[in-house]
């Protein structure tokens, strides 16, 4: 599956923006999907995941009742909205997929077979 991720921008602090994820190729439905993000100087981390189906959705503490992982399967997308956001929010985003469609270690890099170019989300305070 190839993932083609869009939607970041500049953004003041407290503003909100979506991000989508395209994917072409296999099935999108088979995939779980995961949101993961990068700050310079810093290790990529976890961001958001959902299930194949789109019924159940994990994130990580840090964005948890300001952003939302929805999928959209007939359209081959996955989304995020990204609420009252804050400066350390400031990173490139990325979106990924996993071919095995357990629900387990969501919040590691190494369960995600493919990964999209990224996508750059800078909040200004």
């Amino acid at each position: 599956v190839q993932l083609q991720a869009s939607g970041g921008g500049l953004v003041q602090a407290g503003g909100s923006l979506r991000l989508s994820c395209a994917a072409s190729g296999r099935t999108f439905s088979s995939y779980v999907m995961g949101w993961f993000r990068q700050a310079p100087g810093k290790e990529r981390e976890f961001v958001a995941a959902i299930s194949w189906s789109g019924g159940s959705t994990y994130y990580a503490d840090s964005v948890k009742g300001r952003f939302i992982i929805s999928r959209h399967n007939a359209k081959n997308t996955l989304y995020l909205q990204m609420n009252s956001l804050k400066s350390e929010d400031t990173a490139v985003y990325y979106c990924a997929a996993a071919s095995r469609k357990d629900l387990l270690s969501l919040s590691a890099v190494t369960k995600y077979d493919y990964w999209g170019q990224g996508t750059q989300v800078t909040v200004s305070s």
